[in-house]
This record gives structure tokens, C-alpha cells and sequence, in this order.
């Protein structure tokens, strides 16, 4: 009897898809709803596992907390279907971020699975279409009693190797960096696969501007950092609904976050780039992080640590290397940088999350399935 109560409470911590609509709408505003992975290491305000097995490799995954409350969620599940990664970095608050990390992996199996278990980009962009269905019929239940869900968004991160393709799908300014052998030689070389949507790319700006002709505040230079309405920096995003639709553009709200001229069309999107990738027997390993990495790291620097040490903890690894390098931008010791607590740790360096997903070419090719299926979940927050 003890076992099965074990049992029961084991499979309610890891599998999301039993829970039903209203329980995976309460986690996207309930800070203690949803469980964090067992089994993994914490050390002050991160949380990692060093290394674990997947069906096509190995991994190793990192979050590091510098918000009040974590925004930053992340995920790896492997079975029948192939993998499924997902980096998801809100902003606004957390809500958006755990939807996401709830529901965004449930729509793509679900719809893969209308299509007898087939990939393609389109079934991965009809589940973030899902998703951002869901948390605008989230907010709109929720707009009496927490309008402030209303300007909850979260980047979007994901990658997907069905068979022996590798799709990269992207909202945002998260990154994925394939690390990829140079020949015979020792060489690696780093390759972005992600597209980013940031105000600050010259490229967004114009696409901005085209899609918004008539609006010459679409984008706004504010204390040197170019922001869509001079409020958010990203041009894509689940979430965000109050830069979307009208309704959710005004009071409550607070000020800050209304617009003053009527808003004829959504500013945001919530459509991803993305990108397909036939993997190749040099493609080494693959590097998916939150813009708190990129920020401090180059993704030259990212993929020569990751090449240049043992895999067991390479995403611990690349947060201390932007930690360090954090601390020398702010000309102070880097033991001194993390005796600084969550909150005041955000004046530093942003949340940051990390999977290093290293590729076994003979799994990948022999279509290994992993069984069981495998399901991690970044925590919350600690």
C-alpha cells in the first residue's frame, strides 16, 4: 500500500500530461503548484544536474536564480517521439514561463500525434499557437482579480531531434549554439541556429517598422537600449497579451504599461522562427540558454568551455564562466558576487538557464527510443 502511494505520488510530480485544464491553469499563478525535478544538486541560488542520459546522448542542465521569483524555466523529455527541449525565459513576472514549461510540450504531442507521430515545423508552430491561445483565455479569466498577468510574456526556446533532423524554434532572445567538429582536426566551431527577436538587432527594428508603417514610436531608444514601445525589448513572445490585444491595454493596468494612442493591430508576436537542421555526424553538441548567458558569453567562448572540459557538469560550467564574468564587469570578486542575495543578485546578472545536449551519432542513427521516457523539469524557484 506504501509503494502505490509512493507510486501515485511520484508520477503526480513528473507527468504534466495527467493533470487536467484548470490544474495547469492554476501553476501558471500558483508559486507552490508545480513540483521540481528530484534528484538534483543545489549550491545557494543554483540548481543543477550534472549529467543525465537521453536517447541520443547525454545532458547536463543548469538554472540560476537572480530574480525575487524565478522566471526562468526549462525542460528535456525523450521517448517514443525523439527529444524535446525547452528554454523558456519570462519576464513581466513568472506566470507566463510556467504555462509555457506546462502546456507548450502537451500541445506538440498531442498534435504530433494527429499526425501519426510526425515532426515537421508547422505541427511545432501549431503547438505554440496552443499555447498562446491558452494563456490569453488565462488572462481573460484572470483580469478581474490579477490584471497584472496581463504583461507576463516569456521567450521561447525549443528544439525538437525527431529521427535524424534537428528543428530549433524560437520567440525571443534565447539562443542555441551548436558546437561542430572542424574536420579531422581538434577545432570546434561555433554555429548559431536560433534566430533572435530583439529591439537591438538592426534586422527586428526594420521588420518593426514594416509591419508598423504608421506608428514612428514603434521603436523607441531609451537609455541606450532600443525597446518595441520603448517598454520591452523582444518582438516575440508567448504572452505579453497587453501588448496584443486592446482589451488588456488598460486600466487596471498600471500606467507604465498602457499605451496612449488606440491599438489598431498586436505590437508583439507570438509566431517562432524556425529553423530545420539535418544533423551531421561532426555536429558535436548543442548549447541552449537563456539570454542571462549571452549576455556575459560569446558563443565562441560557450562552446571552447564546453569542448575544452569533461562533460559531467558543462552547464554548471558556462553559468560560473558568465558569473565571473559578471563579477569582473562590476570590478568585484566573484566569491563576493555570490554571497549576494536573489533580488539584488538581479542589479548583477539576470536568471540564467542552460542544457548542454551532447549527440551520439549511432543512437541518433539506429533511432534509439528512451525507455523509460525521460521527463526533467527545472525547479521554481529556492
Amino acid at each position: 500500500m506504501l509503494l502505490e502511494t509512493l507510486m501515485s505520488l511520484f508520477s503526480l510530480c513528473w507527468s504534466a500530461r495527467n493533470n487536467d485544464y484548470n490544474s495547469r491553469r492554476t501553476s501558471a499563478t500558483d508559486p507552490n503548484s508545480c513540483e521540481a525535478a528530484a534528484a538534483f544538486e543545489k549550491e545557494g541560488l543554483l540548481w543543477y544536474r550534472d549529467i543525465g542520459k537521453y536517447g541520443s546522448g547525454e545532458f547536463s542542465m543548469a538554472v540560476l536564480q537572480a530574480n525575487q521569483v524565478l522566471e526562468d524555466q526549462c525542460q528535456i523529455e525523450s521517448g517514443q517521439f525523439g527529444t524535446f527541449l525547452g528554454v523558456y525565459d519570462g519576464h513581466g513576472g513568472p506566470e507566463a514561463a510556467r504555462f509555457v514549461c506546462d502546456n507548450l510540450f502537451r500541445h506538440f504531442q498531442a498534435i504530433s500525434a494527429q499526425h501519426n507521430g510526425v515532426v515537421t515545423a508547422e505541427i511545432i508552430e501549431r503547438a505554440f499557437q496552443e499555447t498562446e491561445r491558452e494563456f490569453t483565455a488565462l488572462v481573460s479569466e484572470l483580469w478581474d482579480t490579477r490584471p497584472h498577468v496581463a504583461t507576463a510574456g516569456s521567450c521561447c526556446l525549443v528544439g525538437v531531434i525527431f529521427q535524424q533532423t534537428l528543428f530549433v524554434a524560437n520567440l525571443g532572445d534565447s539562443r542555441v549554439v551548436l558546437g561542430k567538429k572542424v574536420g579531422d582536426t581538434e577545432g570546434i566551431a561555433a554555429i548559431q541556429l536560433s534566430t533572435e527577436h530583439n529591439a537591438n538587432v538592426a534586422a527586428v527594428r526594420e521588420e518593426l517598422k514594416e509591419l508598423h508603417p504608421d506608428d514612428p514610436q514603434i521603436v523607441v531608444l531609451k537609455h541606450g537600449v532600443w525597446r518595441v514601445k520603448g517598454i520591452i525589448q523582444v518582438s516575440r513572445a508567448i504572452g505579453d497579451v497587453y501588448l496584443k490585444h486592446a482589451q488588456f491595454n488598460r486600466e487596471p493596468l498600471i500606467a507604465k504599461f498602457r499605451l496612449p494612442e488606440p491599438m489598431n493591430m498586436p505590437i508583439l508576436s507570438a509566431t517562432p522562427s524556425i529553423v530545420t537542421h539535418p544533423l551531421h555526424p561532426n555536429d558535436s553538441f548543442l548549447i541552449l540558454a537563456s539570454d542571462g548567458l549571452w549576455e556575459h558569453l560569446s558563443n565562441e567562448q560557450a562552446v571552447d568551455i564546453v569542448h575544452s572540459h569533461p562533460r559531467a557538469g558543462s552547464a554548471k560550467r558556462l553559468i560560473k564562466a558568465a558569473l565571473q564574468e559578471a563579477a569582473r564587469k562590476r570590478e568585484m570578486r566573484y566569491s563576493d558576487l555570490c554571497k549576494i542575495d536573489k533580488k539584488v543578485r538581479r542589479h548583477f546578472h539576470d536568471d540564467i538557464t542552460v542544457i548542454v545536449l551532447f549527440l551520439n551519432h549511432e543512437l541518433i542513427s539506429r533511432g534509439t527510443v528512451q525507455s523509460p521516457p525521460l521527463s526533467l523539469r527545472s525547479a521554481l524557484e529556492h
